[in-house]
């Protein structure tokens, strides 16, 4: 057993203790400008006064806490994050990357990602992973096809790929870590659903010790961390520590929230506290929260989990409606889901049982009640888009930045370069890259998504698309 240290996290509790009266930054003075209101959580809230240290020049407490979340997630140097792997993600890409440079990058990507690239100048090389009839998704990326796009792009500066995919699949990473390797350019990883696969079995192998030089993590998502608060991981001489550092300073808020950063703290402290007894606990939790939802075959199937699953994943297939319809009557009944898809919903358990399995089996006797009486769909139409193996963009993004745009109707846009990238949310992956020509595939896509109810993060999906004049 670990001995409990949460330095970050106790400094801000004893500067609390204190009973200080503020006259500095933040306006809520510890939480007591809100008058007769909870806000217990702002009480945390601080700024870089004496003995609470600086995020982006850390010598005490921040360090200590950065330097015991590097031992314990086994890199050379792990930066806090504050405005999520997303920042992560850009920063990496600036790192490793400038203008003209090509870049390896797995096709469904996060928006995150295609972001960074773009403010870097940088050329993407898109691999696209193989269908898995396992996941009835694109999910499996292999060592081959990483292969392939470094022999036909043998300039390129990084490969950028992102392990496990939103529904926790995982890939041969080592193997693909090999290949890169052999180039002597680095393997960055956007790592944001799996900062609990450092736990060992039955999770798949975490990135860093796959062989991995930088991983981006969402500690957010599958560990007990507040929304927007990451890890970045750095493993690898390929990526300049210094160069990071600056553009985590250019990119990050220079008030980094202290709730955020210390959350991060005690996430990293309830991580390395986990036992045996905890793994066993939750191993059975599992089975069981899983045997429940396996009693309504007659609505939905449920994927089995194998060595390269997250086992805190569960996804559903509906057999009669689509994944919009089962989650919304999910949802009514108060069991949200994360997402869904046409075919898919996809459930996430968190580390240790958090609800009554009595409870559970209640809401489901609800929802196998409304789904019998709900008009089932024949036919669930697959909007399943395959992509190329290797795929580049027209121009470059410089080039696009220039280009006129326009506003064009979704029935004349076939053919035409899309201006921006079209993104269903969640997960925040695009269907169609911005400067990608749309096809009628995508299209329908797109219609068929709307109408079954996904959301989309474009302002003016119900009118047209915007593409660029005269492509």
């Amino acid at each position: 057993m670990n001995i409990k240290s949460t330095p970050l996290y106790e400094a801000l509790k004893k500067n609390r203790e204190k009973e200080p009266i503020s006259f500095h930054v933040p306006g809520h003075k510890y939480g007591q400008i809100y008058k007769g209101e909870d806000t217990g959580f702002l009480g945390l809230d601080a700024t870089e006064i004496s003995g609470l240290d600086d995020l982006h020049a850390p010598e005490g407490v921040i360090r200590q806490a950065q330097e015991q979340a590097a031992d314990f997630f086994g890199s050379e140097e792990t930066f806090f994050l504050v405005n999520g792997t997303t920042v992560g993600n850009m920063a990496l890409l600036l790192t490793v990357c400038g203008p003209g440079d090509e870049i390896i990058v797995q096709r469904n990507c996060h928006k995150s990602v295609l972001n960074g690239i773009e403010l870097a100048g940088a050329k993407p090389v898109f691999i696209a992973p193989e269908f898995e009839e396992d996941t009835s998704r694109y999910s499996r990326v292999t060592p081959s096809s990483i292969q392939k796009a470094l022999d036909q792009y043998p300039e390129s500066r990084a490969v950028f790929l992102t392990y496990p995919d939103y529904f926790g699949r995982a890939y041969p990473l080592r193997e693909i870590a090999s290949v890169v390797h052999s180039r002597d350019i680095p393997l960055l990883i956007d790592e944001a659903h799996g900062v609990h696969f450092h736990l060992g079995p039955p999770f798949p192998e975490p990135a860093l010790k796959a062989g991995a030089d930088a991983v981006v993590q969402s500690a957010h998502k599958m560990a007990p961390a507040m929304t927007m608060a990451s890890y970045l991981h750095i493993k690898s001489c390929r990526v300049s520590s210094s160069r990071l550092r600056h553009y985590l300073q250019m990119l990050q808020s220079s008030s980094p929230s202290y709730p955020l950063m210390a959350s991060l703290d005690l996430a990293r402290d309830y991580l390395q506290q986990w036992s045996k007894e905890d793994r066993d606990t939750l191993v059975s939790f599992i089975k069981d929260v899983r045997t429940v939802f396996e009693h309504y075959p007659e609505h939905w199937r449920v994927l089995p989990v194998t060595p390269m699953d997250d086992t805190l994943k569960i996804v559903l297939e509906p057999e009669t409606n689509t994944g919009f319809d089962v989650a919304d009557v999910l949802e009514k009944q108060g069991l949200v889901p994360e997402m869904a898809s046409t075919r898919q919903v996809l459930l996430v358990l968190g580390l240790e049982p958090y609800f009554s399995l009595a409870n559970l089996k209640k809401q489901l006797a609800f929802v196998d009640n409304k789904l019998k009486k709900t008009e089932n769909h024949a036919t669930i139409k697959q909007d399943q888009i395959s992509f190329p193996p290797i795929q580049t963009l027209e121009w470059s993004y410089s080039e696009m930045r220039d280009k006129p745009v326009v506003l064009m109707d979704w029935n004349e846009a076939e053919g035409q370069a899309a201006a921006e990238a079209i993104i269903p949310y969640p997960p925040g992956i695009p269907l169609v890259l911005k400067g990608e020509r749309l096809s009628s595939t995508h299209i329908q896509a797109v219609h068929s998504l709307v109408e079954k109810g996904a959301r989309f993060q474009n302002l003016d999906m119900a009118t047209g698309v915007r593409v660029f004049k005269g492509e």
